[in-house]
């Protein structure tokens, strides 16, 4: 081979190198708008959407695990005035949310309004005994009487009915529903729950701005609630939490809202994780969500009994009687990130971080919420009375935990296998194809320059 055509083969090596290595590069910006718009059609909840897919109806099964707690010592109580020894017991796994939304009905494509309709099945192998075990817990009716009517009047209902103080009821009845002897009507801590919705719902598609997917524009036909008597506590913001916008920023807050506390609450960034395969971003509820107004001023508007919180300066509670006529007050499990009395006025109760906070797992590209476990749990209040003959002996208010929960979903194999396949695959062939135009492309171009430069000195000629 002859110089000249060696020197015509490396030049035209050299500009092939350059021309591969500037494709490589202009494939970035041109593959991530092409991506972009993939996701964005894609997490738009309209028929055939992969978001509306996963929207309509729950995917990955979502399980309510709940724990009941159990008093050892229920006369000493009574008699004595004894701190309630508690036993927790549980869990009693039902399978929720199973039912796809119903009344689904778009707005000019920017709005879509529907119910969320409300059913449990038990799940027996995933519990720790069944439906019929006994506990022993706070008589509902006895604390209902003592935090809303006169207490002469509650006296006399509960002699006449002789209901005590405490009550032993079999798990089913407790959850979901019993005839009580004091009031004649039903009673349970989730009564009632099946066949009954939540809602409706009027959340954005995302149409016009895949910002506002799944954005509540308003619930119940209302924008914002009327629990808390002012404009800020009452806002609605965020999604319910199933998903978010695409491309989400791990500095920001993740808003929702979770009907069944009455309230907005905020999510922030933890760390990132690999679930199946796929990176996701933790994000928690805050400790500053139940702080007191104390600490965060916030939080002053959802203070509404200043007797139970010692005027408004107790952490980790919060009175949702407003919403849900009953006299009932949410915390998180084992009363975690709460003042230090609530765990001096009954034994048994140990709040651990890693099993009691809140997280929701989201894949950050599309803003699916790919995990999810939702801790809460519930308490009623009683006290001393020198009018109720059964509290006579009692010497302190005491927040008495009825129930914490755990609500759970994870993503399956199946739906793993799916978004890997659909997204993250096109995503990592671009990808590359990307690094293998710059790196062959600029191998090419510096084998081929160093080659020109070698002939230019062995020649002595000018080679361009």
């Amino acid at each position: 081979m002859g110089c000249c055509d060696l020197k015509c083969w490396l030049i035209a090596g050299t500009v092939v190198g350059a021309i591969a290595c500037l494709a490589g590069l202009i494939l970035i910006p041109v593959g991530n708008v092409v991506i972009e718009g993939t996701v964005k059609k894609e997490a738009v909840l309209q028929p055939g959407t992969t978001a509306y897919k996963n929207w309509i109806s729950a995917g990955a099964p979502l399980y309510r695990q709940m724990w009941l707690f159990d008093v050892q010592n229920p006369e000493e109580v009574v008699r004595n005035g004894s701190v309630p020894v508690l036993k927790q017991r549980g869990p009693y796994t039902y399978r929720t949310r199973y039912i796809p939304k119903e009344n689904v009905t778009f707005n000019d494509n920017y709005t879509v309004s529907f119910l969320l309709p409300a059913g449990a099945i038990f799940e027996p192998s995933m519990s720790v005994g069944t439906e019929e075990d006994i506990v022993t817990s706070l008589n509902l009716a006895v604390a209902g009487a003592y935090n809303l009517i006169d207490h002469k009047l509650a006296n006399m209902l509960i002699q006449l009915s002789k209901s005590t103080l405490f009550q032993s009821r079999t798990v089913r009845e407790m959850l979901w529903g019993y005839r009580d002897p004091m009031l004649k009507s039903i009673m349970g801590l989730f009564y009632p729950y099946n066949n009954t919705f939540d809602g409706p719902y009027n959340v954005f598609t995302g149409q016009d701005d895949t910002n506002k997917v799944s954005v509540i524009d308003n619930w119940q036909n209302r924008p914002s609630v009327l629990y808390w008597n002012d404009t800020y506590c009452n806002m609605i913001n965020g999604t319910d939490g199933s998903s978010f916008s695409p491309f989400l920023d791990k500095k920001k807050h993740l808003y929702f809202f979770p009907s069944d506390i009455c309230r907005s609450v905020y999510a922030e960034y933890v760390n990132s994780l690999d679930l199946k395969g796929i990176t996701v971003y933790r994000f928690m509820l805050p400790q500053s969500i139940f702080a007191s107004p104390t600490v965060n001023l916030d939080n002053k508007c959802f203070c509404t009994n200043y007797e139970v919180t010692n005027n408004c300066t107790m952490a980790g509670v919060l009175d949702i009687k407003a919403c849900k006529g009953a006299p009932v007050f949410i915390s998180l499990p084992h009363f975690l990130h709460g003042s230090p009395e609530l765990l001096q006025t009954v034994n048994g109760l140990n709040p651990d971080p890693e099993e009691h906070s809140t997280f929701l797992d989201v894949e950050p590209i599309t803003g699916f919420t790919l995990r999810v476990s939702k801790r809460l749990q519930v308490n009623m209040v009683y006290g001393p009375s020198k009018d109720i003959k059964i509290l006579n002996q009692v010497k302190q208010i005491t927040m008495f935990p009825l129930v914490w929960l755990n609500e759970t979903a994870s993503l399956d194999d199946e739906t793993a296998d799916m978004i890997k396949r659909e997204l993250f695959s096109r995503m990592g062939t671009l990808e590359t194809v990307q690094i293998a135009l710059i790196a062959s492309g600029a191998v090419l171009f510096i084998f081929c320059l160093i080659g020109v430069c070698v002939v230019k000195q062995t020649t002595g000629k000018k080679v361009f």
